[in-house]
């Protein structure tokens, strides 16, 4: 393409001079700023740019890999790689391959409504201190968290194919926590918001982190949940969190691959929850974290579903696992940067909406909980533990009291199959935070979900 001609070396003519089966190289260059308070003081204040990239080589079944952090070196890089991919003699059953896409050509680029770069740095510092401010703002917060980012960024991307790809990038947002407390309970709470775009998604944030503190403080007096069983509410950003966590993970086709239980397990067309359950991974959702115009193998992204009416409809490839498998690629190949080797990864991972309103799923629930955000867990295969934000006791479909501590915990394909009803008010989240794999992390992504009620879940807690 000429638009990309001015590049200097062409990666394209290099990836021709290499003698392989297939050869890719990805390299970007961007800037950003990022302001950190912690307590009343600030802790950090970086701005400043950075460049990087990687050459991939695949030659007779074997991969060579090679980063560098100077465009000048990509050449030598690139033949370094094929020396090394060349040195490795894989077996029959150690031969990788990767599946065929076909060329792909284009140039995207991201949207700001305000262009954060013309923002003056005085006007970005004040309006996260502001917000740091009102996360202090009980004599019973004992320290909180307050963070800006953006970053502006422009990525390349060749293979051996003729694909020929550019996408400006312009990702920001802000990341809020409080820790309050009184005596020895001590109970932190946190949010965060960020997309592709502009300061817009900076700004106008006051309420959200007046709600952070008020929350930490309110949930000193709360009580700890009983432990038991229970029908469970969970609200949205639980609800995506879980199938994140617990479901989407699972769904990464490098981790069924390598594992036969999972082989037995992630049989598509195996029923794993009712009739009205579906859940997509859709990175083309433009402005949310975890969009991609394309992914790190030259692949466009889609609509993919993971369940389709409660039965397993598919999972998510790169072109590697897709080759393994004898499926297709799903545009999931994701790096945390230009530097590092692609991987399947999630995207924006989602339950899709019901039938039902919310209203319906409170009036349907004569005892139960109300389970809201998240704090932290673990997932073990099939086995998931995760500790709500907080919760409130329901009694004849009316909130009452006040949670804290709602450790929810079980197998997911269990509890999959006892969601009775779904809300038609799916919300999505994505913070700067992110994702976390093999040893890549944090990845941007978002997750989402509409009300969900639970039938029989066990929660964890005093007895």
């Amino acid at each position: 393409m000429k638009k990309f001609d001015n590049i200097r070396p062409h990666p394209g003519k290099i990836i021709s001079s290499l003698k392989c089966d297939y050869a890719e190289i990805r390299f970007s260059s961007g800037a950003g700023t990022s302001i950190l308070f912690s307590g009343k003081t600030v802790d950090s204040v970086k701005s400043g740019g950075s460049s990087g990239g990687s050459v991939r080589v695949l030659k007779n079944g074997a991969w060579g890999f090679v980063s560098f952090n100077d465009i000048s070196v990509m050449e030598s890089s690139a033949r370094r790689c094929l020396e090394m991919a060349s040195m490795i003699h894989a077996g029959p059953g150690e031969r990788s391959a990767i599946k065929p896409a076909g060329p792909l050509t284009g140039s995207y680029s991201d949207t700001m409504a305000e262009d954060f770069t013309s923002i003056p740095f005085d006007e970005k510092f004040s309006l996260i201190r502001g917000y740091n401010e009102l996360l202090n703002s009980s004599s019973l917060i004992q320290t909180t968290s307050a963070m800006y980012r953006d970053v502006k960024s422009s990525y390349y991307y060749f293979n051996s194919e003729g694909s020929e790809l550019k996408y400006d990038k312009c990702y920001c947002g802000v990341s809020l926590s409080s820790v309050a407390r009184d005596g020895s309970v001590i109970q932190p709470f946190h949010n965060s918001v960020s997309g592709h775009g502009g300061f817009e998604i900076a700004r106008n944030r006051g309420e959200m982190a007046q709600d952070i503190a008020r929350m930490a403080t309110d949930l000193l007096k709360a009580e700890s949940l009983p432990g038991g069983r229970y029908s469970v509410i969970v609200n949205q950003k639980l609800a995506g969190v879980f199938i994140h966590e617990a479901f989407g993970h699972l769904s990464e086709a490098d981790g069924i691959h390598e594992n036969d239980d999972m082989k037995k397990i992630m049989v598509l067309g195996r029923r794993f929850g009712p009739d009205n359950l579906n859940v997509i991974d859709d990175g083309t959702l433009a402005g949310l974290s975890g969009f991609i115009p394309f992914d790190d193998n030259g692949v466009l992204p889609g609509k993919t579903y993971l369940i389709g009416n409660g039965l397993l409809s598919g999972r998510l490839h790169s072109r590697e696992t897709a080759g393994k498998m004898g499926e297709e690629p799903t545009g999931n190949a994701r790096a945390i940067s230009a530097m590092s080797t692609p991987i399947v990864r999630m995207t924006n991972t989602y339950i899709e909406n019901g039938v039902n309103t919310r209203k319906d799923l409170f009036d349907s629930m004569d005892s139960g909980i109300y389970a809201l955000d998240y704090i932290g867990g673990q997932t073990n295969l099939e086995m998931f533990t995760f500790t709500s934000g907080y919760g409130y006791g329901i009694k004849n479909g009316k909130k009452g009291k006040l949670y804290r501590d709602i450790v929810l915990s079980g197998n997911v394909f269990n509890t999959l199959m006892n969601i009775s009803m779904l809300a038609d008010d799916r919300a999505m989240f994505g913070g700067l935070g992110g994702c976390g794999k093999g040893g890549q992390s944090p990845l941007p992504v978002s997750f989402g979900g509409p009300h969900m009620l639970i039938n029989d879940v066990l929660i964890g807690g005093s007895q």
